[in-house]
């Protein structure tokens, strides 16, 4: 395991430099020979005065035995023989381990120091076998049919038995080290910060990690190995985000702040790199794996689960399906047997993966109803734990006492560090971060105000923050500030994100409503802003929606004017279609939609080319404009061009709530006089008793099942 991981990692990190690596199977004797004469030659001029912090003595021994293959590549080269089969076999065999060894030497000039320290024994196991592998091709050579020179051969007896007293090398001074540095891990696992003094000497005096720039490597490397091997890795990658989060610590307390800026790059106009967020890839639909995402409402699924039926869905979407009284599977319209349901472990570990590999914010619901099991996704280790909350205290009490440039360097880390893992969101917001994030909000540097604003976002995905934010005062109204008047794009962008992220609670929607020019400023990032902003805005005024006291709000904000032109734009008609549909349930956001002349015309447009989830809110958002709106807004529906047609082929291909809609949407048009010249081609007849609610009230449009006969085709 610990070999596949060495190899596969430098082969993805980079490729051999040696043009001449190539497949030697349809070479010329004397062209192997040349080519194996070159390749050798350059790899001990590579590496013979190469300094190495780790596994020198492995890798000096590794580089001699190859000075010998020169000399014999060399020798046989010039003179010129016809080789026997045997030999050319052979030699093809030495060129494969002369690639090998490239790449085992590569790899140890080329990986972190951290992980070669890590990866000590593994690595010295790596030079044992290539060295076993040089004595089998020394013994099994073919030497008599070689017209070889005494002194070639004394080299190469020598060599024979200098591979044959060779043994497993495990240098004392490197063990030392990897012993100290799992020794720091071990005291965060019992609740002790290790001694300052000591992580000096380790990071500073015996590995020269000196500066800013070099700690970020040491971590972007160790990250990038968890990340690339999925687990299949050793140690574990529980452990490594452990020390991860133990370099991360001692980073900033050798390093301190000040100079942290100067070092990476970061100032007021260099930004930070950026990845994209879970909406954004939810925007870009297609780059997300199609088995990762609900088949009820098309997006990346957190807690997926298997139905009897065997279909996986999201957890809160099935449930939700249930509880609306479905009895059958809704991809497979099978009959559900029973409703228990069964984690989908195995799917979850490969979605937290994905996520973690594009940079996609992960946080998965905090009631999992996972048991303990071996599939389960590991959990995050204490030490790591532990050396983030100790982190989380330095950077937080850098944005209290800290200069002003130190306080822009914690707030980005903070936002970092709340990306993954609700133990970090928790803890920082405990420690008191929000306070002084919401500080930085205002302040005159972009740098600031964007990973602010942006941390505040990431610490909002905890459920139990939004309280903290939303009660912190001015802090609601520092956001839309930011909203409104943001430095940068990302920053305003940020800012609708965390507006939608606070708005899930049905208690803050009106007070977000309220603030001043809030609805207006999403108004106008919906229509002016970029797709992902466009993302962000539509969602945030869709949870705003769902609050009936937000309807007068949204109408003089010019925000249902925005939705309405949303209607036409990809990735977020959906949304806009959806929000519409709860504004027009009051008279007032009727009236605004159906006076608006470009309603019409978007909504149908998604029912004729929208997908399943689009279609069917927007035949939601008419029928709900009907009954919203009374008989003016119902006559504008009904002479809707090409509705009939739209509305028929809904009900045998929608979704079954789209097919429910668009019956009941019938029903409101069969109440309506001459609806049937519009709607008599559909084939639906509705039988309704005479003392039931619809037949006393015209404009009744109930979702309850009715009898109806309709011809269906012969497939």
């Amino acid at each position: 395991m610990a070999s596949s991981a060495i190899f596969s990692s430098l082969r993805r990190r980079k490729s051999p430099t040696f043009q001449a690596f190539v497949t030697p199977v349809d070479l010329t004797e004397m062209a192997l020979l040349a080519t194996l004469s070159a390749v050798s030659s350059e790899l001990v001029l590579s590496f013979s005065g190469k300094p190495l912090v780790f596994q020198r003595r492995n890798a000096r021994s590794l580089v001699r035995k190859i000075e010998v293959f020169v000399v014999l590549f060399e020798y046989v080269g010039e003179l010129g023989l016809d080789l026997p089969k045997s030999a050319v076999v052979c030699f093809q065999e030495m060129y494969i381990l002369l690639y090998r060894s490239k790449i085992l030497l590569d790899y140890c000039v080329q990986s972190s120091k951290l992980w070669l320290l890590l990866q000590n024994h593994a690595i010295s196991g790596q030079f044992h076998d290539l060295n076993q592998e040089i004595l089998t091709l020394l013994d099994v050579f073919p030497w008599d049919d070689l017209d070889l020179s005494d002194d070639v051969m004394e080299q190469i007896e020598l060599l024979q038995k200098q591979s044959k007293k060779s043994k497993l090398l495990i240098d004392k001074q490197d063990e030392v080290l990897r012993c100290k540095f799992y020794s720091f891990l071990d005291e965060f696992e019992d609740g002790r910060i290790p001694d300052s003094r000591e992580l000096y000497r380790f990071f500073v005096e015996r590995l020269r990690i000196l500066d800013v720039k070099s700690f970020m490597v040491e971590i972007e490397f160790l990250e990038e190995q968890i990340v690339n091997h999925e687990g299949d890795i050793e140690p574990m990658a529980c452990v490594l985000n452990g020390f991860v989060a133990l370099v991360r610590y001692s980073r900033f307390l050798l390093l301190g702040f000040e100079n942290d800026e100067m070092e990476v790059g970061f100032g007021e106009n260099k930004k930070v790199k950026r990845r994209l967020s879970s909406k954004e890839f939810c925007e870009m639909f297609a780059s997300i794996p199609k088995d990762f995402c609900c088949p009820i409402t098309l997006d990346l699924m957190t807690d997926p689960v298997v139905i009897c039926t065997g279909q996986t869905y999201d957890r809160s979407s099935i449930m939700r399906w249930m509880e609306e009284g479905h009895c059958t599977c809704p991809k497979t319209g099978q009959i559900l047997l029973h409703k228990q349901l069964v984690p989908n472990r195995a799917l979850r570990n490969l979605i937290m993966q994905w996520c973690t590999a594009h940079g996609v914010p992960y946080d998965p619901p905090e009631n999992l109803e996972y048991s303990s099991g071996n599939n389960a996704a590991p959990s995050p280790s204490k030490a790591a734990i532990e050396a983030n909350r100790a982190t989380s205290r330095l950077l937080i009490d850098e944005l209290a006492n800290g200069s002003q440039g130190a306080k822009n360097v914690a707030a980005r880390e903070i936002r970092l560090l709340a990306k993954t893992g609700r133990d970090n969101r928790a803890y920082i917001a405990e420690a008191g971060a929000i306070p002084y994030l919401n500080a930085l909000l205002s302040s005159h540097s972009s740098f600031a105000q964007e990973n602010s604003v942006t941390a505040i976002l990431n610490l909002s995905i905890y459920e139990k923050n939004k309280s903290q934010i939303v009660n912190e005062p001015g802090c609601l109204e520092s956001i839309v500030n930011v909203l409104r008047y943001g430095f940068t794009t990302e920053a305003r962008e940020n800012a609708a994100a965390t507006l939608f992220s606070l708005s899930a609670v049905h208690d803050y929607k009106k007070r977000i409503s309220e603030i001043d020019g809030a609805t207006e400023a999403l108004a106008g990032l919906l229509t002016d802003g970029t797709a992902r902003g466009k993302k962000d805005a539509v969602t945030a005024l869709f949870n705003l929606s769902t609050h009936s006291d937000n309807c007068l709000r949204m109408v003089e904000s010019g925000a249902v004017a925005a939705l309405v032109r949303a209607l036409g734009v990809e990735g977020v008609a959906e949304e806009a279609a959806g929000a519409l549909a709860l504004i027009v349930k009051q008279p007032m956001g009727a009236e605004a939609v159906g006076n608006d002349e470009m309603t019409m015309a978007g909504l149908i447009g998604m029912m004729r080319s929208g997908r399943p989830k689009a279609k069917e809110n927007a035949v939601v958002a008419l029928l709900e404009l009907c009954r919203g709106g009374g008989t003016a807004a119902t006559q504008k529906v009904l002479k809707a061009p090409a509705l009939s047609g739209l509305l028929q082929s809904l009900l045998f291909t929608g979704t079954k709530r789209a097919r429910r809609k668009a019956a009941s949407l019938a029903r409101v048009f069969q109440r309506c006089e001459n609806a049937s010249l519009h709607f008599g081609e559909l084939g639906v007849d509705y039988a309704f008793p005479e003392n039931s609610t619809a037949a006393r009230d015209p404009g009744f449009a109930g979702d309850v099942s009715v009898p109806m006969s309709i011809s269906v085709p012969v497939l």
